[in-house]
């Protein structure tokens, strides 16, 4: 039975669900509204609802005015897409260190500065003078982003590659505690390894063996890309090939080739070198490549499925590739400010977002473009910039809170692994890293969504908030994406530290104008500008929804920075045992 609760004209439901506690609470803020601003009576109060259907208490202290600015600001022309050593960099470094000032933060950067220099290794690949596979009696010409998309990670002034033998590795993984290896001891040493993306039970059926195995449509990081190739480069290949699929990699081709041909790294030696050539083959062109050696791509999808399969070197197929490459090495900056815990300085809260976008390209008709990412992510920067104004217009923290601007994200994570590899607080005792990367911009909302949900206690607390917003936070909707795997959190995760990070790519907003409805069409709408031009800012947009997802990790965030509370993995996490190793410096916990 649904009771109420009256004062006034103003009542709120005592049970009826998360929903409707929030309809009530949403209906007496503008109640209020309406008795200041003289409008009785039933149509006024309607009118007052259409125009303020959310009380700013969800989202408070954090402006939605304020976090559109910063991403309009980032999103321009003048950042030119915020590329690393780019002079858009420059720009985007030094208007992140004049925000910092201006908000009251200190440096914490190297040597008492703000940043922390991240060394690149940049490299662009040139046209072809040859791209084939060559079979016993034909020959199959390649074009690069239309059949086959190449990088290389490798210092080399020109990739050539010739007449090396394919192998087909099925999902490419080598996972003993799972019972999986698809590799069953192949040599891979100057060979390319041709790889299917995302995880062995991604395509399988319920009555199939694998089904679960690796979380069903929940990615895991052995069916990411950067995972198939480390393998490859583990095992010797020479280069690595990934059978692109718009529903395995979570987005279209037309995202895979927007670097235009470019990619950063961290320079590595040794045995720690990446493969000389790393890329993605479209699925026609797999499919022709496989047939003319006489193979069935199709069926061999389904057999990479067993836990039988073994690797199928296609027969009398040789790939060659003579290109050249521009090599330049950088220096990347990330971009830290802290407040300085009062009682325990050592003890660390960190909020992080990726300050770097993909820069100035051509797309795939040969048009010079600025991929602005107004969103991705001028909004987690934005986020940052308005918790670290929160904190500063409160009473100084216990613990110390770091806000961070990472370089490189879309690179690879490369400016957070850095900053993991090179701490300048330590990761033992960092209680937490929070992490906001693609907000939403369509409005408030009923629900949020958590990536990776599960791992951790932080993760919970968040949940508690969102319930105090009137909110639900639910697991990603569409796991098969990886996110857990795609953003700036990872680094921190492998190190043990505790993270929650919110990307509202994980799934479909219940907005309170339009319901799940408009929440998919903002989401498919968003999705085709993803690492576009399009992810450019827009008047248009409605950030509370985005406010309220900030409101939420900053209330988490300021609890953990006013306590001693240290959260924890859940038991079966992979990254618990890395931190069960520091416990010590925490108490034991």
């Amino acid at each position: 039975m649904r009771t109420t609760q009256t004062t006034g004209r103003c009542s709120t439901p005592q049970d009826g669900g998360l929903r409707s506690l929030r309809q009530g609470l949403l209906v007496c803020a503008v109640s209020f509204a309406a008795l200041a601003a003289g409008l009785g009576g039933p149509q006024g109060l309607s009118s007052v609802a259409q125009a303020a259907d959310v009380s700013p208490s969800v989202y408070a202290p954090i402006s939605p005015q304020r976090m559109s600015e910063a991403m309009k600001v980032l999103g321009s022309d003048a950042f030119e897409g915020r590329a690393p050593g780019s002079p858009g960099e420059a720009r985007t470094v030094a208007w992140l260190i004049e925000q910092y000032k201006q908000i009251g933060l200190e440096p914490a950067g190297e040597n008492g500065g703000w940043t922390q220099r991240v060394p690149l290794q940049h490299t662009r690949v040139g046209k072809p003078d040859l791209l084939q596979v060559a079979y016993a009696k034909n020959t199959l010409p390649l074009e690069q982003t239309k059949d086959i998309y190449f990088t290389t990670g490798r210092g080399v002034d020109r990739l050539k590659i010739q007449n090396a033998p394919l192998v087909f590795v099925g999902y490419g993984v080598h996972a003993p505690e799972r019972g999986w290896d698809d590799f069953k001891g192949v040599d891979l040493k100057g060979k390319i390894a041709v790889f299917l993306i995302n995880d062995p039970d991604f395509d399988a059926k319920p009555d199939e063996a694998v089904a679960g195995k690796f979380g069903g449509r929940a990615m895991t990081y052995y069916g990411r890309w950067t995972y198939k190739y480390e393998e490859a480069a583990r095992r010797g290949a020479i280069g690595a090939l990934i059978v692109h699929d718009t529903a395995g990699a979570a987005y279209e081709w037309s995202t895979v080739i927007a670097p235009g041909g470019e990619s950063f790294d961290i320079a590595q030696s040794g045995e720690n070198q990446p493969v000389l050539m790393q890329g993605w083959i479209s699925t026609p062109a797999a499919t022709k490549v496989f047939a003319q050696a006489g193979l069935d791509l199709p069926a061999l999808r389904v057999q990479a499925r067993q836990a039988s399969f073994k690797p199928v070197t296609l027969p009398k197929a040789r790939f060659s590739l003579d290109a050249p490459v521009e090599v330049s090495h950088l220096e990347s900056q990330n971009v830290l400010g802290k407040l300085t815990g009062r009682k325990h300085p050592d003890e660390t809260v960190m909020f992080g977002a990726h300050w770097d976008a993909f820069g100035m390209s051509k797309d795939a008709q040969g048009h010079k473009v600025i991929r602005h990412g107004a969103i991705d992510d001028g909004s987690g920067v934005a986020g940052v910039l308005e918790i670290a104004r929160a904190f500063k217009a409160g009473p100084q923290p216990e613990r110390t809170v770091m806000f961070a601007s990472w370089t490189a994200e879309e690179r690879g994570l490369l400016g957070s692994a850095w900053y993991a590899a090179h701490p300048m607080a330590p990761l033992e005792k960092t209680a937490a890293n929070f992490t906001m990367d693609v907000l939403q911009m369509a409005g408030p909302s009923h629900n949020v969504f958590m990536v990776g949900a599960g791992q951790d206690t932080v993760q919970d607390d968040v949940a508690a908030a969102a319930e105090k917003q009137g909110r639900v936070m639910l697991p990603e909707a569409m796991p098969e994406r990886g996110a857990f795997y795609r953003a700036d959190h990872l680094p921190f995760a492998h190190a043990g530290v505790p993270v929650a990070a919110l990307m509202d790519m994980a799934g479909y907003p219940d907005l309170l104008k339009g319901g799940v409805e408009a929440g998919r069409k903002w989401l498919q709408d968003y999705m085709v500008c993803y690492h576009q031009a399009c992810d450019a800012w827009s008047p248009d947009w409605d950030v509370r929804g985005a406010a309220e997802d900030v409101a939420l990790l900053y209330t988490v965030g300021r609890n953990l920075a006013f306590s001693q509370n240290w959260p924890q993995w859940k038991p079966g996490s992979e990254f618990a045992a890395t931190r069960a190793k520091s416990a010590a410096v925490r108490g034991g916990q």
